[in-house]
């Protein structure tokens, strides 16, 4: 049964919107999941100001209290697992096990965060003079904006909204159109876990209408910080209008993500890497592997061993045990289209290219392939640095291949894209291993595992065109949603000035051992 989906606005559903929109399934294209009523942008404002309004109580409630409102949204996660991974399933065509793994890095999350809550630790400093203490205290930033993609609908957008609410901040969140009911979903389990109205606000709009709204909401000074999980394109517009408020804003942008196959590895775990990196959730993931930059001794093994991997792999019904279902979106099968327009004449592609149907089958397809966006894998060998398909992200089931003689031409080939989000090398040598984590400049890199997957206690985010070097989850995204607030305490009962009345100590420099 459809749903009908509204923005949020201090608790209150927005009934004015200026378009309707159907979010379908992308596994099942004629059923229709929701309709999602799209707002104005100063609806965006107004959910700004409500926040705003909402944020000293917010940050007034002692942080172990707001960690308890964390615990409270975590166990309405444990207990709704099964029905929010169907629900994403459905709505965005992830195979059902990554789903569920979604919504646990939502538990995970918030587990690792409610600790937090007694942990908002400042520090004590020794001062330079008597009779006086100096102090750090971290303090809420104040209302943040949050605009999410739909690839993973719940996973990141707790990444933003757990920390900020857990640190004193209150929120407006920007979800994608097309996992709009997966997001209401989300969005009522904060509400019944006891997240105050008007601190969690939700706001459905399309992006021109979201841009207008966010740089209104900032010229009003309604909003304190801006974090985006996106293309690396709108990332750039998005940092750009913050600069015009001095703001630093979190960008979480694309990725282009090398995996070096050495002549050290372990082919059968690489092979098993490179499938899940690749073609894990249909390779439309930031993190997803963009180039296997593989050892010219053992590249022709690899390929034929990856592609016969690929060959065998289950595609198909989302709600079945497959590596991977149908694109997201309409959009997003255009754009992969495009993707397939950059495979050249000196390349080698292996197996069948195209949307799967009747006239382009795919053995053992599970499922009806014509119900759905489905697009064969593909693996391009032979891609070459000057290539699109070697410098651009995808953003779908496709992977290239190219070689390498040293581990410094690896390197080079890996940091060439410009990205610098994920990376991984497989190789049995440590050395290897150590050499290629300090060149490439990847936020993250994995030796022998995928160039995808995140744990809700290690830092995630990236360089270059991936992002500004912010980064997410652990300790590190309270840098995000706190500032850093100095505090200097003189009970000398006279005025002490810093660097003029520090005595020196005494000493005899000249001093010589005979």
């Amino acid at each position: 049964m459809a749903v009908e989906v509204l923005s949020v606005v201090a608790g209150e559903r927005v009934a004015e919107v200026v378009r309707r929109s159907e979010s379908t399934n992308p596994a099942r294209l004629a059923e229709v999941v929701g309709t999602v009523g799209s707002a104005a942008p100063e609806v965006f404002v107004r959910a700004a100001q409500a926040a705003r309004d909402a944020q000293r109580a917010w940050a007034a409630t002692p942080a172990p209290q707001r960690g308890q409102v964390i615990a409270n949204v975590g166990r309405l996660f444990t207990a709704n697992k099964e029905r929010l991974a169907a629900l994403v399933t459905r709505e965005i065509g992830k195979p059902i096990a990554e789903a569920r793994g979604e919504v646990q890095e939502i538990i995970d999350t918030c587990d690792f965060f409610i600790g937090e809550g007694r942990r908002l630790y400042g520090q004590t400093v020794p001062s330079e003079m008597p009779d006086k203490q100096l102090f750090t205290f971290r303090r809420p930033i104040g209302t943040v904006a949050v605009i999410s993609a739909g690839n993973f609908p719940v996973a990141v957008p707790s990444w933003y909204i757990v920390p900020a609410l857990l640190c004193g901040n209150t929120v407006v969140w920007k979800p994608a159109e097309y996992s709009s009911v997966v997001s209401d979903a989300f969005y009522e389990i904060f509400a019944h876990g006891g997240v105050p109205a008007g601190v969690l606000n939700v706001v459905y709009a399309d992006g021109p209408d979201t841009f207008a709204g966010l740089e209104q909401a900032l010229g009003a000074g309604l909003i304190d910080k801006v974090g985006f999980t996106g293309s690396s394109a709108v990332g750039t517009q998005i940092g750009e209008l913050c600069g015009r408020h001095l703001q630093t804003p979190c960008l979480e942008l694309g990725g282009k993500n090398p995996m070096v196959i050495s002549a050290q590895a372990d082919l059968d775990l690489a092979v098993e890497g490179a499938l899940f990196s690749g073609f894990g959730t249909a390779g439309q993931r930031c993190t997803s592997l963009g180039t296997v930059i593989v050892h010219e001794s053992v590249h022709d093994e690899f390929v034929e061993r990856f592609a016969a991997a690929v060959a065998a792999a289950p595609m198909g019904d989302p709600t079945q045990d497959v590596l991977f279902g149908p694109l997201l979106d309409e959009k997003f099968a255009a754009g992969f289209e495009k993707s397939l327009g950059w495979i050249a004449a000196h390349h080698t592609v292996l197996g069948a290219t195209g949307r799967v149907g009747a006239d382009n089958p795919r053995p053992g397809f599970v499922g009806d392939p014509a119900a759905g966006l489905f697009y064969h894998p593909v693996i391009v060998d032979g891609v070459r640095p000057d290539d699109e398909l070697f410098r651009n992200e995808t953003f779908g089931p496709i992977v290239g291949v190219t070689t390498y003689a040293t581990l410094d031409e690896a390197i080079a080939l890996g940091n060439k894209p410009g990205y610098g989000l994920s990376s991984s090398i497989y190789t049995t040598d440590p050395n290897e291993a150590f050499r290629f984590a300090q060149g490439i400049s990847a936020g993250m890199v994995s030796v022998n595992n995928s160039t995808s997957g995140a744990e809700a206690h290690l830092p995630f985010g990236g360089n270059g065109k991936s992002g500004n070097g912010s980064r997410q989850s652990g300790i590190w995204v309270l840098d995000q949603f706190t500032r850093w607030q100095s505090m200097n305490w003189d009970y000398s009962g006279k005025l002490q000035k810093a660097q003029m009345d520090t005595e020196t100590v005494a000493a005899d420099l000249d001093f010589l051992l005979p």
